[in-house]
Parts: C-alpha cells; structure tokens; sequence
C-alpha cells in the first residue's frame, strides 16, 4: 500500500500498480491503437493515390501523431485515466494526491511516452519503473501522476471469537482510555488468527498481550483467567461502550451468546473445530472447556479475588472439584 495526502489533508492508501500489470495494459493499448493505424493508413492511402510523394507524407505523420499520441491523450482525458487496456487490467490513473487527472496530465504523459515507449521499445520505461518506489515511469514524474490497481482483492471479515459466558460484565470496571489504538489493532489481530498459530506460541503471545493491556488498565488479570478469554473479554467490553456510546443508550447491549460452545487450540492439543451450539452450556463453563486453555496454576480458591488499583471485585473461578476436567495440559 502507498498512502497518499490529499489537498484536504486526508490520508489515502492506494495500492500502485507494478511492472507487470501495467507493461499488459500498454500492451493492449499499443495493439488497439496499431489496429486503428494500419486501418486508418491503408484508407488514406486509397483516398490520396492523387496526391504527390510530400503530401502522402504529411497525411501520414498527421495520422501517427494523431491516433498514436492524440487517441490515447483524449481516452484518457475523456475516460478519467482509464484506457481499454487499464480497464482490461483494473488500472487508472491517479494524481499524486489521488485525485482525478486532467488533460494536461494525459497530455505530458503521452507525449514522454511516444520517447520512452514508442521509440525505445518500453526500455526506458521498464527501467524507470523497476527503479521506482511506486512503479512510475518518467511520464508519470513530470505529469504528476500514478497509476493504482482499482480491483484489490477484499479478504472476508476477521471473526473475533467472543468470550466465555462466565466472563460476562466482569470487567465492565475497568478503565480502558489509557489502551492505545496500536495495543488494540494488536489485541484483536491476535484473536482473529489465533487458531492459525502454534498452541504454545499463541499462548505466550497471549500472555504478553492480557499483560501489556492489564498495565495500561491499572488493574491485573484475574487468577484463573486464561489471558486470550481476558483479551476476548476486554474487547467485548470496548465494543459495548462503543455501541452504547454510538447510539446514547445507558443499557449495554446483549452481544454474549448464551448456549454457544467456541472451541480455540491451546497448548499441547490439537487445533479445535468449528463454532458449535450447544444447549447444555453450564452458566460457568470450565476455562479450560471453553477453549481458552488453562491457566498454569489456576487459583482455585472461593474467596472474591479484587482487581488492583481500585478495579472491581471479580468472582473466583469454580475449583476443580467442582468442574468436569478436559484432560488439556498446560505448557512446560
């Protein structure tokens, strides 16, 4: 991605084309335009066999400059920087601050690239562009231009898998302000790939992550609580407030579901399946049932545990006796 600053001073990320995309699409704008050429050429010649040697020339030299450089100035201008062979390749192209070219744009460019194209065989042209940042050519530096790829691939949204039942409104306390963004684009990036990562790795990862949060937030993560459902629970916590905020409502939104199971891998186990419904989801599962992982010396006393620096009381987690065991194996 290239970010571009536009005269409103607004940040655009665009991705530019490369050598190959763009190298197809003069391709086909050079076959195009020959085509129009030879067909134009072999009809005036027809039309002025009269003529003598000099004016065969002229009307030939006006023909080439106009269909060769004139055609795919005015294309451009008319089309807003997309040519048949951009439009074929899902190019255009863009000023330097991203907005639309105009004629003087279409005009510089066409007549460098008659030199830099035409008659260097696109050698200079290959070279200016292997040799830049962004894949401009010289055309493209002196017009101010860019060309940028419109069809970008769109990736399916990221699933953030939601927290434990158990883990509901326990953190609704806690004092997110001093999170930054980077912590929570870092958060979130973890939880939506954290099923692709190797079990312990994502462990620790985890652990780094529900550590650096716990000291932006003054308060420590709860005993008992794997550090991916504490990071599963504190974004669920900042999307309520958001919401909340976002429509003036003082009630949080309902955004648990009851009655779901989501299994995630955790270390020592195998990778877990897909989100399954299940009814008979006890009001506080096992922590290591719900997929999270258990906790390397989970606590497993009833007294309420409070969170440091003026934090709510959180409630204990069930001890052993008292939930099913799932045979997982917490890291070394």
């Amino acid at each position: 991605m290239s970010e571009l600053v536009t005269g409103e001073a607004v940040a655009l990320e665009l991705r530019p084309a490369r050598l190959p995309s763009r190298a197809l699409a003069v391709l086909l704008d050079l076959a195009v335009a020959m085509a129009v050429y030879v067909a134009v050429t072999v009809a005036l010649v027809a039309s002025t066999a009269s003529l003598d040697a000099a004016a065969q020339t002229a009307v030939s030299i006006a023909a080439f400059v106009l269909l060769l450089v004139g055609g795919p100035v005015a294309v451009e201008t008319l089309s807003h920087g997309r040519s048949l062979g951009k439009m074929a390749c899902g190019l255009r192209v863009v000023r330097d601050d991203g907005g639309p070219i105009r004629f003087r744009h279409a005009l510089v460019r066409g007549l460098i690239g008659v030199v830099e194209i035409l008659m260097t065989f696109g050698v200079v042209a290959c070279i200016a562009s292997l040799a830049s940042a962004r894949g401009r050519r010289i055309g493209d530096v002196f017009a101010g231009t860019l060309v940028v790829r419109e069809r970008v691939p769109v990736s399916p949204a990221a699933f953030v898998p939601p927290p434990p039942p158990w883990l509901a409104g326990r953190f609704s306390g806690l004092d997110l302000s001093a999170v930054p963004d980077a912590l929570w684009l870092a958060v979130r990036q973890y939880l939506t790939r954290m099923r692709q990562l190797d079990p312990r790795v994502g462990w620790a990862m985890a652990e780094r992550l529900a550590a650096d949060v716990a000291a932006r937030t003054g308060a420590p993560v709860p005993p008992g609580v794997p550090p991916a459902a504490y990071l599963a629970a504190v974004v669920q916590e900042r999307q309520a407030r958001e919401a909340r905020r976002a429509s003036g409502s003082g009630a949080a939104p309902n955004s648990v579901a009851t009655g779901v199971a989501v299994a995630y891998p955790v270390p020592g186990s195998a990778a877990a399946g897909p989100v399954v419904p299940d009814a008979t989801v006890p009001a506080r599962p096992d922590v290591r049932d719900a997929g999270y992982g258990a906790a390397a010396g989970a606590a497993g006393g009833r007294g309420q545990t409070t969170a440091g620096g003026g934090g709510p009381a959180v409630p204990p987690v069930p001890r052993p006796a008292e939930r099913p065991a799932s045979g997982f194996v917490p890291p070394a």
